[in-house]
This record gives C-alpha cells, sequence and structure tokens, in this order.
C-alpha cells in the first residue's frame, strides 16, 4: 500500500495524518465490530445513533463498558463466517486511514462462548485481510480464562503456528493464577509476542507485576505507570512499549480529561508509545481521530506525531525493507 502524494489540497494537519503510513497495535476484534452491522441487523434494537457512541458520553467504570461490549458482539460473532464478514469491513476501513500494519486481539473464550474452533476463528479473520494490510492475530485472555473447556486449549497456544501472540485483558484487579506465566514463558520461547493489559484500572503495582510475572514486552495501555518515576524510567531503560489509546482512557475516564493523558509524559521521558483505538465499538473513534487529538488536544507536534506513527513500524514484525520504507514515508510527510 503506497503512501498517498503529500500534496494534498491545502496540506493540512488533516490530510498529512490520513496520508502517512500507519499501524494498529492495539484493537480488539470484538470490540472494532463496525456498528452499522449491528444497525443493519436489528435496527430496532441497535439503533443508528445509540447513547453510548455520543461524544460526550463517558462509562461510569469498566464493569458496565466490558457488560455493554460483550452484549453487543455476542450478537454479531456466532461463528467464523460472522468473524469473516466483520473483518472485512473493519479491515477495509483501516485502509482507507493508510493501515498497513495491524496487530488484533481475538478474545479466545469466545471458543467456548459460542462453540467455535479456535483455529477456524484465526482463518476467518487472517483470510479476510486486504492486500497491503499486513494481519498479526493476538490470544486475549482474562484472568480467570482457564475453565474445563479453554484448559486443554489453554496449555497448547504455544503450539498453535497461526496465532502470533498472547494478551492478557479484562479485569486488572482478578488475581493472576499459576497458568498465566506459564504460558506467556511457553509463548515466549515459541517466538510469539507478549502482550499484557496493565495500568488502566490497576495501579502502577499492576504494569510493574506484568513484567516481572509475565515478561510482557508490550504494555496495552500502561498509563498508571506514570504515578511511580522509577517505573517510568525503568520501561525507557529496558525498551517496553506502550500501545496507548487516549481517547479509550477519556471515554473510560481513566483520565478526567484528555489533556491531562500521561502520554505526553512518557514520550518526554523517552518511553516508546504508539497510538491505537482499543474498542472503535463502543468508543466510535478512529486512528485518524487519535492522531488529531494528540496535535490538538495534547500539543504534539508534526515531528512528535511522526514519532509516535514510526514507532508502530520501528516494532512491527514485518519485512525489514518495507519497514524502512514506511518510516522514510511518514517523515517525508510529517516532518517540514
Amino acid at each position: 500500500m503506497d503512501s498517498k502524494d503529500s500534496s494534498l489540497e491545502g496540506d493540512s494537519l488533516e490530510s498529512r495524518i490520513q496520508a502517512i503510513p500507519k499501524t494498529e497495535t492495539h484493537l480488539h476484534i470484538e470490540g472494532a465490530l463496525p456498528y452499522e452491522l449491528l444497525h443493519e441487523l436489528d435496527p430496532d434494537t441497535f439503533p443508528e445513533k445509540p447513547f453510548f457512541r455520543a461524544p460526550d458520553y463517558r462509562y461510569p467504570n469498566f464493569v458496565d463498558f466490558e457488560s455493554l461490549l460483550i452484549e453487543h458482539a455476542v450478537t454479531w460473532f456466532t461463528g467464523p463466517e460472522r468473524y469473516h464478514q466483520a473483518c472485512k469491513r473493519i479491515f477495509a476501513g483501516l485502509v482507507e486511514q493508510n493501515v498497513s500494519y495491524l496487530e488484533t486481539s481475538l478474545h479466545l473464550p469466545m471458543i467456548e462462548f459460542i462453540g467455535a474452533d479456535g483455529h477456524e476463528l484465526i482463518h476467518a479473520i487472517k483470510s479476510a485481510a486486504p492486500e497491503g494490510l499486513e494481519v498479526k492475530v493476538i490470544g486475549g485472555l482474562t484472568r480467570d480464562s482457564y475453565s474445563e473447556v479453554m484448559g486443554p486449549i489453554i496449555e497448547e497456544l504455544h503450539n498453535w503456528e497461526d496465532l502470533d501472540g498472547i494478551d492478557l485483558h479484562g479485569q486488572e484487579w482478578l488475581e493472576l493464577e499459576a497458568w498465566t506465566p506459564a504460558l506467556w514463558q511457553r509463548c515466549g520461547e515459541a517466538g510469539k509476542i507478549l502482550k499484557a493489559h496493565a495500568g488502566e484500572f490497576g495501579g502502577h503495582e499492576n504494569v510493574t507485576e506484568v513484567l516481572d510475572k509475565l515478561g510482557a514486552t508490550r504494555i496495552q495501555h500502561g498509563v498508571r505507570a506514570i504515578e511511580d518515576q522509577d517505573l517510568v524510567s525503568r520501561l525507557r531503560d529496558e525498551g517496553v512499549i506502550l500501545d496507548m489509546c487516549p481517547i479509550s482512557n477519556e471515554k473510560l475516564q481513566v483520565v478526567s480529561e484528555l489533556e491531562g493523558h500521561p502520554i505526553r509524559s512518557f514520550f518526554d521521558a523517552g518511553v516508546v508509545c504508539t497510538i491505537n483505538t482499543d474498542d472503535p465499538l463502543c468508543f466510535s473513534n478512529t486512528l485518524n481521530d487519535e492522531y488529531l487529538a494528540l496535535s490538538n488536544r495534547l500539543g504534539f507536534s508534526n515531528a512528535e506525531l511522526a514519532e509516535i506513527a514510526k514507532n508502530g513500524f520501528r516494532h512491527a514484525q514485518m519485512d525489514e525493507t518495507l519497514k524502512r520504507k514506511r518510516i522514510a514515508e511518514i517523515d517525508s510527510l510529517l516532518i517540514d
């Protein structure tokens, strides 16, 4: 996928952001379900403009958000065919924003919820990718995912060649169970991407926990690591990546307002940050919106936006020649 020419009408920031190559490395596939699919399926139950997608809506707590997401997702995601259909539309939207590399989390307990085969779900997702979009599927598990059905599957995830990584998400206040560090170790030894949600609704100790016990190299959110400056230094020194989603954090009231989001402090401290959308089904946000918010509400310069965009490619599991090409395109479009 080649970037569009920078000589767009007016050469505005919006046109530059639209044109730059981008990555998306923190996207839940169930949480990316295009809302219009639900509206088309059942317009009475799913009105065109639901309350929770209004710009000023804020979720009262994580549990309410999670319940709403699950309620909507399970209505649509009933099997591999529905995953494939949704992904075709999700991926088309990403390509329109010039995204060429995606790491998306598949909620693995859906295997149990809908009685599906995990490999078929992964194939349904990857086979929906258009030319020019490289898709990595990350297996998402909650801290209490180990069940009679999921246990044997969890024990073999490190051997799944079609699974590109592993992620821990959901309610951060639950205790880590013994199976979790063991699985992350096996997956690490198998060369898979090691992620974990931490420091969103859990404190900075939550980030330290997944670093120490899981060996996670990519923290999903990590917002509250800012509470401990020694931890911020550790993130910088160890090259840990924060896959951040500022609009999500504002909508969920992790931060009271975007202007106070710590991505600015992390960036200035030398911590590697990327910018992503998390669950656009629930937040009605796009990747372009995230970049514009960094500029308009957090004061990021064009050069700083370019650095955020380049971070996504620097740490992507993709061809090195293509990485360099994308990074050069970003510089040509965003750096004056």
